[in-house]
Parts: structure tokens; C-alpha cells; sequence
């Protein structure tokens, strides 16, 4: 069935996304077998992090280039809804299984849920090495980035990793919304940038 950790969330075996399609308008995601197209401007490896503000659980805004973690390499975890069973797992993963890399980066997860939802999902699944962003206002760190399904409002599944001169290194947007990103590799991207500095 799944597999438990102390917090008591039970991972299950949920498909894990190989590839990655590119962000922007002209390309699409995949929402059971039917596709939604990206909208915005999309970014790629090597473009800055695009300066825009989102909503903190306390509902002060912050600019994604300016976090807790600033002048830190970052993994941002991006969900379409922690009200899902997919987007509940990769937060729980980018959490408890990111073998003490939440000591040296900072772990942020983005999505379009309130505030309130997102403080509520963090008490309830008792995470507090994460910090939630919240995308919705007007969604703009999904029009920046090329992350936003305009069709649906929610955000595209995605992560990103992000140097300490808020360059992005490494991104992967899943090809279709039920799939997990490979969090695993994207740790390993951001210990090989940790460990390079």
C-alpha cells in the first residue's frame, strides 16, 4: 500500500514524471489524457527567478526573490492544490525525505490556495521546514515563470531549483498534472550546488 514516516502520512506509489515540457504560452500540460495550455511567460535553465510578489501565511507579501532564504540555494516545490492527493504527497516528500538538505537551502512550496488553506495544511501535516507561498491574488508567479493554466486557475506542477544568485538551475515541469516531479533528482541538483559553493 504506502509507506509511513514518523509525521504519519502514508506515501503511495504515485507515477513519477520522467520527462519535462517546456513553461510558457504554446505548450501545454496534460490533465487526465486532455490538455491545458501553459500560459505566461515561460523561463528556462539559466533565466533569472522573475521578481514577483506573493502572500505569506500571515498575508504579507514577499517577492520570490527576496524569501528567508535570499543569497541560498532554494528548491521550489510548485502544486496545483494541496487540497490533492499528488500535490499533498510532493509537499510531504519535499518535507521529510530531502535527507537534511532543509539545514543548508531554503524549501518553499508555491500554489494558487489561500493563505489560510495553505496554514492549515502545513499545521495539520505538521511541516514547519517549508515556507507556503501563496499565488492567489492573481496568480502572477505563475504568469511569470509560464506555470499558469489559466483554463483551471491553478498553477502546473513543477520543480525548480534556484541558485543563490536567484538563477534558475535546474526545472522540471511534469508532462502530465497526476504525475510527481522527480524530487529526488532535483535534492541532488541542489546538494551538487550547495556542496559547489
Amino acid at each position: 500500500m504506502g509507506r509511513s514516516v514518523e509525521s504519519g502520512f502514508m506515501y503511495k506509489n504515485l507515477p513519477i514524471a520522467t520527462g519535462t515540457v517546456a513553461a510558457g504560452e504554446g505548450n501545454s500540460v496534460l490533465f487526465q489524457g486532455n490538455p491545458l495550455a501553459l500560459s505566461g511567460s515561460g523561463v528556462k535553465v539559466g533565466d533569472p527567478l522573475r521578481d514577483v510578489k506573493l502572500t505569506q501565511t500571515d498575508l504579507s507579501q514577499v517577492s520570490i526573490i527576496d524569501t528567508k532564504g535570499k543569497g541560498k540555494v532554494r528548491i521550489i516545490s510548485i502544486v496545483p492544490s494541496l487540497d490533492t492527493k499528488v500535490c499533498e504527497q510532493q509537499t510531504h516528500h519535499l518535507s521529510e525525505k530531502n535527507h537534511g538538505l532543509d539545514k543548508m537551502v531554503e524549501l518553499i512550496t508555491v500554489s494558487v490556495d489561500t493563505p489560510f488553506a495553505q496554514k492549515r495544511f502545513a499545521e495539520e501535516a505538521n511541516i514547519n521546514n517549508v515556507t507556503f507561498l501563496s499565488d492567489y491574488r492573481g496568480a502572477e508567479f505563475g504568469k511569470a515563470h509560464g506555470l499558469f493554466l489559466k483554463d483551471l486557475h491553478i498553477l502546473a506542477r513543477a520543480i525548480m531549483v534556484v541558485d543563490k544568485h536567484n538563477t534558475i538551475r535546474y526545472l522540471q515541469v511534469t508532462p502530465e498534472l497526476g504525475q510527481l516531479p522527480d524530487m529526488d533528482a532535483a535534492f541532488r541538483f541542489a546538494r551538487s550546488l550547495v556542496t559547489a559553493s
